[in-house]
């Protein structure tokens, strides 16, 4: 059995004001960070601030944590249709910050006791549009 054909189109570049706005509007994404020089992705609850930093929340001695503090990490979310393939998906590159303190600036965000607070600062922000799988067809 031959697996189906992925359709080929083109990926509709976002601009930077774009990317934040998607990014604003959801509160899932995920952390790609590394773990002994391998890839690691988590998805996690998110708030984005309003200097376009990502703002997380995790245990105070947890592989996360421990991974990403000082370091550069990815950030992604998204959305993609079930039914045609539609969507966005944005990317933020950053240093990853960890604090116990909360600033009195920063959006709410859950958090429980042990917990502590990452900001990953957007150095490079990039974004994609998801054309409908069937776009482009006769």
């Amino acid at each position: 059995m031959k697996p189906d054909r992925i359709p080929s189109f083109e990926h509709s570049p976002l601009d930077q004001r774009q990317c934040l706005r998607l990014l604003a509007a959801t509160r899932v994404g995920r952390v790609v960070y590394t773990v002994g020089a391998l890839p690691a992705v988590l998805p996690t609850r998110y708030r984005l601030d309003a200097d376009g930093s990502v703002l997380l929340s995790a245990a105070a001695g947890s592989e996360l944590v421990r991974a990403v503090s000082g370091a550069l990490v990815a950030f992604e979310a998204g959305e993609v249709s079930e039914s045609d393939g539609s969507g966005w998906s944005v990317t933020v590159l950053g240093r990853a910050d960890v604090s116990e303190a909360r600033p009195p600036h920063e959006p709410v965000l859950p958090r429980l006791p042990g917990q502590v607070s990452i900001r990953i600062r957007a150095e490079l922000v990039t974004g994609r549009l998801l054309p409908d799988v069937g776009a482009g067809r006769p």
